[in-house]
């Protein structure tokens, strides 16, 4: 199959075990796409070659790629239903498990299926849950999936935010897609609560984010990490004491391998207040306790470089978005700048690169994501380093598809790739965060006006220094592998 190859002069980057170095990326053949009714996934690798997944008029197929990306197989998922709501692929060294959603008359139905290292059908389907869609039909997430880090356990469930009560009902999975354990149960308190996010541990062991909101902010003024241990038919529920701070943005992670939670996010002395610091714990598993619990606030001299713009309010629209913890106990928080406007359209509104059709509405909604922020502490709280990348990054009615960034991490440095549209032609950036916290930004692109417009926000890692992309040209899209 042909592919295009795009040579990169090589990006000298500072890296604790010497340069990182940018050395080629490889585009796949462009297949046809349409936005209106395609969906796409990047699988991963699976026996000798790179997956990829693609849905549309023509059904949904896998594509087997070598490692120079050029179509080894097209493989053809013909056992889905014809109407996929949602895909999800854990790919392992010998086969391919995949969870999707079908809708089928008025119902949605969540299914699990295993491919082999080509791609094909092992066995039979199976059903995992029912739920009926209502009068206006698929309108919002039915079911969700949690996936151990050693693959070896899969959690599907579906978890209802009902005032001051969660509804949790979920069902565990090995990787041979036996049912290993059914939950059905709740968790109540005074207040009205929502649940974030759920982490599934090796053991089984689930655990789920749920905090009360306050202010017109809907910063959290409780938060409680909830687990559910092997063979527990209840929630055990661990508050994490704010001390009259409020939280924002939280995000938690589980190391295996120490057996603690940790939780980072941001805090604000007030309810309705810009971020002050940001706040880390971490909670022993064993025991039930935080260990500890800190409260970091921003430095003068952090302030006065992410504020150069907005002196007054630094912090504001900052998302947590990464959470890499240490081996030895310290931490690093990755952040970016997100928001969305809307305006009065008083002429059409497109995203970047014109994929969509034009926005004939009354009202236009603009995609903000701008700049980069980590924060590097120590096991002690104390901040070592703050990196702080500017970008800005603007569209319309698109979600800001081709927005936010890859983050690509070697274990020694962060690499973030994302576009600057602040020329005729997108560009793409690559910033390099070392082990000391030191900034590199290099341009990632040549003048070439024929290169795809490459979507960063949904690039994945599939190696210790690989990553791919998707990238589209009007109406086709390709995978573009990048090796460091």
């Amino acid at each position: 199959m042909n592919y295009v190859r795009l040579s990169l002069s090589l990006l000298l980057l500072l890296l604790l075990t010497g340069a990182l170095q940018a050395q080629d990326v490889i585009y796949s053949q462009y297949d046809k796409y349409d936005f209106r009714n395609g969906d796409y996934a990047i699988v991963g690798k699976t026996g000798n070659y790179l997956y990829t997944y693609l849905y549309g008029a023509d059904g949904a197929t896998l594509s087997a790629y070598d490692d120079s990306m050029n179509k080894i197989a097209t493989v053809l998922l013909d056992f889905f239903p014809e109407k996929i709501y949602e895909v999800k692929f854990i790919s392992y060294p010998d086969k391919i498990i995949v969870l999707y959603q079908a809708i089928e008359s008025n119902k949605v139905i969540q299914y699990a299926a295993t491919l082999d290292e080509k791609g094909r059908l092992r066995g039979r389907p199976v059903q995992l849950g029912t739920v009926k869609t209502g009068l206006l039909g698929a309108t919002r997430t039915y079911f969700s999936s949690a996936i151990s880090e050693n693959k070896q356990t899969i959690l599907i469930y579906s978890a209802r935010d009902k005032g001051n009560e969660i509804e949790f009902e979920a069902k565990w999975l090995d990787d041979k897609l036996t049912i290993t354990k059914r939950s059905n149960l709740s968790f109540n308190t005074d207040n009205s609560i929502k649940h974030g996010e759920v982490n599934i541990s090796n053991d089984g062991a689930v655990y789920m984010a749920v905090y009360s909101e306050t202010g017109t902010l809907n910063y959290a003024n409780q938060y409680w990490i909830m687990s559910l241990a092997p063979g527990a038919t209840k929630f055990d529920a661990k508050e994490l004491v704010l001390d009259e701070k409020f939280a924002a943005n939280g995000y938690m992670k589980v190391d295996n391998v120490n057996h603690q939670v940790y939780f980072g996010g941001f805090y604000s002395d007030k309810k309705n207040g810009d971020f002050n610091g940001i706040i880390f714990a971490d909670l022993d598993i064993a025991s039930g306790v935080y260990t500890s619990r800190k409260l970091i606030p921003f430095d003068n001299n952090l302030i006065t470089t992410v504020g150069a713009k907005h002196k007054n309010h630094a912090f504001d629209n900052y998302e947590v978005k990464q959470l890499i913890v240490r081996n030895d106990g310290g931490f690093v928080l990755i952040s970016e700048v997100h928001f969305v406007t809307t305006r009065s359209n008083y002429s059409p509104g497109i995203g970047y690169g014109a994929y969509f059709s034009p926005n004939m509405a009354t009202m236009v909604h603009e995609f903000h994501y701008n700049d980069i922020m980590a924060l590097s502490c120590d096991k002690d709280g104390v901040r070592k380093w703050g990196s702080y990348i500017p970008k800005e990054q603007y569209s319309q009615e698109d979600n800001g598809i081709f927005s936010s960034y890859a983050l690509l991490n070697t274990g020694g440095t962060l690499a973030f790739l994302y576009n600057d549209f602040n020329i005729a032609q997108a560009r793409l950036q690559l910033a390099t965060i070392g082990a000391d916290g030191k900034t590199d930004v290099r341009s990632f692109t040549t003048e070439n006006t024929d290169d795809p417009n490459w979507v960063n926000r949904q690039g994945k890692q599939v190696a210790a220094r690989e990553l791919i992309v998707p990238c589209f040209n009007k109406k086709q899209i390709c995978f573009a592998r990048v090796a460091f």
